[in-house]
């Protein structure tokens, strides 16, 4: 008797036998299976819960039609829509309760999709011989995936690769049974920020949000963070958003390894969701520290705040470039935008007399944005710097006045 369904998903014409070995370690934990085959040119030894015309036939296409296509990346594709919709759709009906997608890079451009479609708080594992690769979009991971490498799986079954499909297999598993899906008993909060050393809002912010009857999610703004704020607001998760580190938007703008994606501070005005805006951080370009900092931003003023991740000071026109790029972000807002322009400094490191403080620049930013967005009432500048108490309260006092006027509901 199974008290949990898994989902195991790929291409069983290719790999069956790793595919069977991974259903067949979950049922061995007193785990349920539901296969799909994704498939195109062959077909399973025994045949899948899920056939690859069923999957076909979610896309509003046909195998034979991917056949005919005499390209894999289209026949993929297919596939690939055709998995997200099977999926969502057993996880609708009840039938599963996790997913498993086992692939190389085919397998995995399709795990991609089919971990997207699926809601927050779904495990969700994927065993890829690309896992953690600087191939995989910010913009395309889900935002509670979680990848192990297949060590030596491309081909066939080994100890190596048994080690990680078992682990595998015993993770999703795992999760399906100890995961605590997000409630809806309280009206969420999404707020970004980075580390109490440069910034420090959230811990006044966090416990007067929850006073007032609201749950408080703040995500770390380093990538995939963002993503994962981006995500949930797309979904339409947020009573409100308090965006106050958008800095990945400066990451993709100068070409970084560490971006949200292109639709960083887009999702939740998509969505008409309340967003109050600060510019932390907006001075900054975070690069991956163990890289060689690109020429152009050499010799400038850096912090490197570990091994993982350095800093890089902007220019003043690149600050007034950001400035314009966040201006054109809001500019598509379907619901109320405030923008909070602390006017003495938007980090810790840029006080006047800290170690990365540019009056000059500070000033070039303040005025670009002002130009943008100070004609239509949604820019407030605020005497203070980020990290003041004077910014939280004011914060406070513009979201009580949006709950009393029914713009944040409660």
């Amino acid at each position: 008797m199974s008290d949990k369904t898994i989902l195991v998903i790929g291409t069983y014409d290719t790999k069956d036998d790793e595919l069977s070995y991974v259903a067949e370690r979950i049922r061995s934990q007193s785990g349920g299976v539901l296969t799909m085959d994704v498939s195109v040119l062959g077909d399973p030894k025994t045949p899948c819960d899920i056939s690859k015309h069923d999957v076909a036939k979610a896309a509003g296409a046909s195998i034979d039609e991917a056949i005919a296509a005499d390209d894999e990346n289209v026949a993929m594709q297919i596939m690939a829509r055709g998995a997200a919709q099977e999926a969502l759709r057993a996880w609708r009906d009840g039938r599963i309760h996790g997913v498993i997608v086992l692939g190389g890079t085919m397998g995995t451009d399709l795990a991609l999709d089919v971990c997207g479609a699926l809601p927050l708080g779904v495990p969700k594992y994927i065993v890829s011989t690309v896992s953690f690769s600087a191939m995989l979009p910010p913009e395309r991971i889900a935002a509670d995936v979680q990848m192990i490498l297949w060590a030596g799986g491309l081909y066939g079954l080994n100890s190596v690769c048994k080690s990680s499909l078992s682990q595998a297999a015993g993770a999703v598993l795992g999760a399906a049974r100890a995961v605590e899906p997000p409630t809806r008993d309280r009206p969420l909060i999404g707020m970004t920020s980075f580390g109490k050393t440069i910034l420090r809002y959230m811990v006044h912010l966090k416990p007067a949000l929850e006073e007032r009857g609201f749950e408080v999610a703040v995500f770390h703004a380093t990538g995939m963070g963002g993503r994962a704020f981006e995500s949930l607001a797309a979904e339409g998760a947020f009573a409100a958003v308090m965006d106050f580190a958008p800095q990945e938007i400066v990451n993709h703008l100068m070409g970084s390894g560490i971006s949200a994606g292109a639709d960083r501070m887009e999702n939740a005005g998509r969505r008409g969701v309340p967003q109050m805006i600060a510019p932390a951080c907006y001075d900054l370009v975070d690069l991956i520290g163990w890289q060689d900092i690109p020429q152009h931003l050499a010799n400038r003023p850096a912090h490197a705040h570990n091994r993982l991740l350095t800093s890089i000071v902007l220019t003043s026109e690149e600050r007034r470039s950001v400035a314009r790029e966040m201006a054109r972000k809001l500019a598509g807002a379907e619901g109320p935008v405030r923008f909070f322009l602390p006017l003495q400094g938007c980090n810790e490191w840029d006080r006047q007399g800290g170690p990365l403080h540019d009056a000059d620049g500070l000033e070039a930013f303040s005025s670009e944005i002002r130009k943008q967005l100070g004609a239509d009432g949604r820019l407030e500048a605020l005497d203070c710097h980020i990290n003041d108490a004077a910014f939280v309260e004011r914060v406070l006092e513009v979201f009580d006045e949006w709950v009393e006027q029914g713009i944040i509901r409660c």
